[in-house]
């Protein structure tokens, strides 16, 4: 037996089966320890959006390393790199004069938005404003406030209640969160998570018109929005850096991760827009926001972040996603007619999802698919991840499209 306990695993049948053990990555593909080549159909866990084996980062990275690998930021402490990303972030971030709170990654970033806004009712004056509320499907990491949050039931049980006010309204109907936020009533109610593209939770477009229905509700109610894009965050929405720019939301949070430094080290952020900042950031002072984490802006992480940004910006990838967005749906919706294939959900940025009609045969279709040179994984209730790098050429998406057809046949 290994030593690993691997996340998301049944360690028995890990132990039966064995490991995929991936040694070596190069743009879009991956090999394993026997030498075998994949095309990586879902960017390492949706994080890789420059692709494997960018040089430039590992040099960024070696470089800070040799001058300073890392020092806290607690307190008025700073590195040069972590303010650089900072200001950086603030530039492109969705509301302007955003301030950026740095983090270790996802799950961090969205357990400190749900403690923020908490945190920022007190500084408003109205401390009994404390739910938060997420939707069906919705995948907001695992740690507590995200487990709480989570709209896929599994990855609640067993846990017993993590974090009490918190409430679940369907995924796709705007009049449920708002008859939740009047049953709760308005002036207990803090914020909503709404992730703009369901990631983890099978990938789900956005209904037209939900997500400004939804910021709508929040703005008449004074309940805050958080845009969970963790997923769909620098790029990979396509055309833009977020995907609340590119549909015009103006959240009031923003929690980020993965893409940030395409995932060549852990790290994210959270963006606050000057509505909530500005409750913190009180010139007389007084204000002390007791939360963090030790690699909070983490030097290294900083500078990899920033040699990211600069290679999404070099080598204009947010228009490759964008390009992504069309060829995945031509290359990909054929496989609908499939008599496995219950629907293909694509038409959102860099993201697409290969539903079957037996949710239960995801998990083999997508071993099945190794055999046939694809790494993915199976996700919400039957569904099969498509979340490539912002490199992947057409002809690589007409491959993954055939190895995928071929893998269904099998």
């Amino acid at each position: 037996m290994g030593a690993l306990w691997h996340p998301f695993s049944d360690m028995g049948a890990v132990e039966r089966g064995g490991e995929l053990v991936i040694t070596r990555g190069e743009g879009v593909r991956v090999w394993d320890a026997d030498g075998r080549e994949y095309l990586d159909a879902t960017a390492g866990l949706w994080f890789a959006n420059v692709g494997h084996g960018r040089g430039e980062l590992a040099d960024a990275a070696a470089a800070q390393m040799r001058e300073l690998a890392a020092y806290h930021c607690f307190g008025d402490y700073a590195t040069p790199s972590t303010l650089e990303l900072a200001e950086r972030l603030a530039g492109i971030a969705p509301v302007p004069g955003s301030k950026v709170f740095l983090t270790s990654g996802g799950s961090d970033s969205v357990d400190t938005a749900a403690k923020l806004a908490r945190r920022y009712w007190v500084e408003a004056g109205r401390p009994q404003k404390t739910h938060v509320i997420g939707r069906r499907q919705a995948y907001h990491g695992m740690h507590y406030a995200g487990t709480a949050l989570s709209g896929i039931g599994p990855n609640r049980e067993g846990y017993g209640v993590l974090v009490p006010d918190t409430a679940t309204v369907e995924w796709d109907d705007p009049e449920d969160l708002r008859a939740t936020i009047e049953r709760i009533g308005p002036e207990h109610v803090a914020a909503f998570f709404c992730e703009p593209v369901m990631g983890a939770g099978g990938v789900y477009p956005p209904p037209e018109d939900y997500l400004l229905s939804v910021r709508k509700l929040c703005t008449e109610y004074e309940v805050l929005f958080v845009a969970d894009e963790v997923v769909t965050g620098y790029g990979r929405i396509g055309g833009s850096w977020f995907a609340s720019t590119r549909f015009g939301l103006e959240p009031d949070l923003v929690t980020t991760a993965k893409g940030l430094t395409s995932g060549y080290v852990p790290m994210g952020a959270v963006l606050v827009a000057p509505r909530v900042a500005d409750a913190f950031f009180r010139p007389d002072g007084g204000v002390w926001w007791r939360h963090g984490y030790t690699y909070s802006g983490h030097a290294t992480a900083a500078a990899v972040a920033l040699a990211n940004l600069d290679l999404l910006e070099r080598e204009h990838l947010l228009d490759e996603a964008l390009r992504l967005e069309s060829t995945l749906a031509r290359e990909l919706s054929p496989l609908a007619a499939h008599e496995r294939v219950a629907e293909v959900r694509c038409g959102t940025g860099a993201l697409a999802a290969v539903q079957l009609h037996e949710p239960s045969q995801a998990m083999g279709l997508a071993r099945t698919l190794r055999e046939h040179g694809v790494a993915t994984r199976a996700v919400g209730a039957g569904g099969i991840q498509i979340s490539p790098a912002f490199v992947m050429t057409d002809a690589e998406v007409a491959e993954l499209a055939t190895r995928i057809g071929a893998a269904l046949d099998a």
